[in-house]
């Protein structure tokens, strides 16, 4: 570290204690590499450095002096020290290489021949363990030390231990902190300063799961710091007050449902758990509603924790209740639980043409029909942010010309379809109305996939017999009775916008030619011709 407000990257000074960190000094001022050998009798360091070194500090007396000593004839550059196993061990290895390109290099250094002798008892001397205010019971208990005399120069060896004696304190003040709930009183707050309750905790209340007949006791304020040993003495923890267990009421009450799914399919298993957090539990009665007409009340049920099992035959949306109620009041829980059936088909209707800048309404045809808190996500073009809707159908506009894709996800509980279209947005088109004979009625489903199989026979009929391109023709049928259509007739895509109406094409004339003389008909398998012709035609 260094000395200073704060840490500095380039000043590594390094500094020792020798009595548990009360003092510290300072002994080199950079950073070295350090291991302790024989219990630290000896403390070895190399400067930690890019540098090659051949050059070795220890020092015998924790510190206080430091002698040299050559550990090799060839500089090395130093990765680290290693001592053998064992506290007492007095040799060890220095690791390094010679050059960067070189293997490892192991030199081993013996502190053993330096020593003439093993330590006697008139070696020692007994050191006390004393915090920053010179106390000698730290923790609840007064211990004592040998340490070896910086004046003997001896090995300690395998026998060694440093402990002397272990005498338990009485309990003083500073033995105990505030117990949860409490702080020291302002300003001061030192540790002989009394405890008292903050304004959000109430000492004497009574626990979450205190039972009705049972007793608790409250907090002084005071406890005991954790590990502390200390025995007799003050006992700030003394005098609890008693208090029996009173009737509380119920509070914190939650209805879950396993695996937390909200919604589920019709005649599927679901379970439901109901918690309390607070209040009486062996006196309260819990009243389950669970929407769909099954009522039935529980004694014990947050206690034992058995679940509810149950299983709703048809879609709905259905609010679960719990009502849990006793003498001193009162809590309820609710939850609302979709079941909806599986989706099974969607189909986005939209006209294929449209004007720029003019309304067109994008529908979604769902199976089954009117499922139950249904959410449509409709994705417009290369917009990234959908649009959501719980109807299934959305109003827009185009402002640029071009094919834009309309795309619609419809999300229904766990199940999800998708459906995609192409409209086609111009500036200029004509559109020419189209009735078909009653005979077609009768076999109209009214589904996307028929009227889109008769709009391309219709569109192809007439490209046939006007000779016009069929891609610039495009037939529309309606949903609904009577089955009716729209016949979109484009511009060709070589021919550029002219300032006339698109009502003076040729092709609208031939388009109306062929239709007034009934020659675009088709046949039906129930034995009808089906003659298509203008709807204004009469």
């Amino acid at each position: 570290g260094n000395l200073g407000s704060q840490l500095v990257e380039y000043k590594e000074e390094m500094y020792i204690t020798s009595d548990c960190g009360n003092t510290w000094r300072q002994v080199f001022e950079e950073e070295h590499h350090i291991l302790y050998l024989d219990h630290g009798g000896v403390i070895v360091a190399i400067k930690d450095t890019s540098i090659p070194l051949k050059i070795l500090k220890f020092s015998i007396d924790e510190g206080q002096t430091w002698s040299t000593h050559n550990f090799t004839s060839t500089s090395v550059f130093v990765d680290g020290l290693l001592s053998e196993p064992g506290d007492e061990t007095l040799v060890m290895t220095v690791f390094g290489h010679i050059s960067y390109r070189s293997d490892w290099e192991l030199v081993k250094v013996d502190f053993r021949p330096s020593f003439p002798r093993e330590c006697t008892d008139e070696d020692y001397e007994s050191w006390e363990l004393t915090n920053l205010q010179g106390d000698r019971c730290i923790m609840g208990q007064q211990r004592s030390f040998r340490k070896r005399k910086i004046s003997s120069w001896c090995i300690k060896g395998k026998s060694f231990t440093s402990a002397l004696t272990s005498k338990v304190c009485e309990c003083v003040n500073t033995d105990f902190l505030c117990d949860y709930g409490f702080e020291r009183s302002a300003p001061l707050k030192l540790e002989s300063s009394k405890c008292f309750a903050d304004f959000w905790f109430n000492p004497e209340a009574p626990p979450e799961d205190c039972v009705l007949g049972q007793a608790y006791t409250s907090s002084t304020g005071y406890r005991k710091v954790v590990s502390n040993v200390c025995e007799g003495g003050v006992d700030l923890q003394q005098n609890l007050a008693h208090h029996m267990c009173p009737l509380i009421a119920p509070k914190g009450l939650q209805i879950s449902i396993r695996e937390e799914s909200l919604a589920v399919r019709p005649g599927e298993d679901i379970t439901f758990i109901v918690r309390q957090e607070q209040g009486d539990v062996l006196s309260t009665k819990y009243q389950v509603d669970l929407g769909d007409g099954f009522r039935a009340i529980y004694v014990n049920l947050t206690m034992t924790g058995e679940p509810i099992r149950h299983r709703y035959e048809k879609p709905g949306v259905y609010r679960v209740s719990v009502k849990a109620e006793n003498v001193a009041g009162r809590d309820e829980a609710v939850v609302f639980v979709q079941v909806n059936s599986p989706l099974q088909a969607l189909n986005l209707e939209v006209v294929p043409v449209i004007g720029r800048n003019q309304e067109v309404n994008l529908t979604a045809i769902i199976l089954p029909k009117n499922p139950n808190l249904t959410v449509f996500y409709w994705w417009i073009g290369n917009n990234l942010q959908p649009l959501l809707t719980l109807e299934s159908f959305l109003v827009t506009k185009f402002a640029e010309t071009g094919d834009v894709r309309v795309t619609v996800q419809v999300s229904c509980g766990s199940s999800m379809l998708q459906d995609s279209k192409v409209v086609h947005v111009f500036d200029h088109f004509h559109v020419l109305p189209l009735k078909f004979t009653k005979h077609l009625d009768m076999y109209n489903p009214d589904i996307p996939e028929w009227r889109e199989d008769i709009g391309r026979v219709v569109t192809r009929l007439l490209a046939k017999e006007t000779s016009i391109p069929e891609e610039t023709l495009m037939t529309v049928v309606k949903p609904g009775l009577p089955t009716a259509a729209d016949l979109h007739v484009l511009l060709p895509a070589n021919q550029p916008k002219k300032k006339r109406s698109i009502t003076s094409d040729k092709r609208i004339a031939a388009i109306k030619q062929a239709l007034n003389a009934h020659n675009i008909s088709f046949f039906l398998r129930g034995g009808y011709w089906v003659l298509v012709t203008l709807a204004d035609s009469g």
